[in-house]
C-alpha cells in the first residue's frame, strides 16, 4: 500500500479548525517549537498526543473507540530456527506492514508490545465507522504479510504451519489519557481494550476475530461471517466472535 501523507494535521483541523502544517517549508517553525509528525500516527501533529489535557482540562477522557491487537503467531519457534538477522528483518517488516495499514485507516498505532501492536481507531481523527476502519486496516495487514507468510512457512516446512498474524477488535467506551507519573505512559484502557486483547489471542494465524459489537458497526464488511463462542481468560461468560 502507497501511504499517502496529509500536508496538515487532520487531528487539529477536524478538531479545532487549525492548520498544523506537517509537511513542507511552512513546517519549519512549528518543528523549531517542538510541533511535528506524531510517531503514532505521522497525519497527525504531537499537540493532538496532549489535546485531551490541554482542550478537555483533563489527563483522560471516556471516548467512543475501536481497539485493535496485532499479534505475530509462531515468533517464538520461528526466532529458533532462523538467523537473528532474519527475524529482526521480519519484525521490522510486520511493523510496518501494521502500521501502514493502522494510518491508512486513520487509527493510531498506540502501542508496540515485543510481537504485537495495539491501535485505536477514532480519536484524535474521527470517524462515524471507525469500527468498520478498524475491520479494513486489519484485511489490509493480512494481504500485505500473506506473501511473507507463505515464504516461511515453506521455508520452515510443517513447523511454518502456526506462522502468521492474529487479530482481534473490540469496539465501545475507553477511557483514552496519560496514566502513570514517574511514567506517563498514553494509551486507553478499559474492559473494551481487554476483550480486544483477548479476541486477539484466541485468533488463529492468518484470522481476523470480532465482537459482536463491531460486527453491528460493520454489517455489510461482516454479513455472512462465522461466529461462536469462545471462552476468553479473565471473562466468566463466553464471548461470542466472528471470523472477518
Amino acid at each position: 500500500m502507497a501511504l499517502q501523507y496529509s500536508a496538515l494535521c487532520k487531528g487539529c483541523w477536524q478538531q479545532m479548525h487549525v492548520p498544523i502544517p506537517l509537511r513542507g517549508g511552512f513546517s519549519m517553525p512549528f518543528r523549531v517549537v517542538g510541533i511535528r509528525p506524531s510517531r503514532m500516527n505521522p497525519n497527525i501533529c504531537t499537540i493532538c498526543e496532549m489535546m485531551f489535557e490541554r482542550l478537555m482540562k483533563a489527563r483522560t477522557v471516556t471516548i467512543d473507540a475501536t481497539i485493535l491487537f496485532a499479534d505475530l503467531r509462531g515468533y517464538t519457534r520461528l526466532s529458533q530456527s532462523v538467523p537473528a538477522a532474519e527475524v529482526a528483518s521480519l519484525l521490522d517488516t510486520f511493523y510496518d506492514h501494521c502500521a501502514e495499514a493502522i494510518w491508512a485507516f486513520d487509527g493510531l498505532l498506540n502501542k508496540t508490545l515485543g510481537d504485537a501492536v495495539m491501535a485505536v481507531f477514532n480519536f484524535p481523527i474521527k470517524h462515524p465507522d471507525h469500527a468498520r476502519q478498524a475491520v479494513l486496516a486489519a484485511r489490509e495487514m493480512q494481504r500485505c504479510f500473506a506473501e511473507r507468510r507463505a515464504q516461511l512457512a515453506q521455508l520452515l516446512g510443517p513447523e511454518g504451519a502456526d506462522f502468521g498474524v492474529g487479530v482481534g477488535i473490540h469496539t465501545g467506551a475507553v477511557s483514552f489519557g496519560e496514566f502513570g507519573h514517574s511514567h506517563r505512559d498514553l494509551t486507553a484502557i478499559g474492559t473494551v481494550v481487554n476483550i480486544a486483547a483477548r479476541a486477539q489471542a484466541a485468533a488463529g494465524p492468518g484470522e481476523i476475530l470480532v465482537t459482536q459489537e463491531v460486527r453491528d458497526q460493520a454489517p455489510v464488511e461482516l454479513q455472512d461471517r462465522a461466529a461462536r463462542d469462545y471462552t476468553l481468560k479473565g471473562f466468566d461468560r463466553p464471548v461470542t466472535l466472528y471470523t472477518a
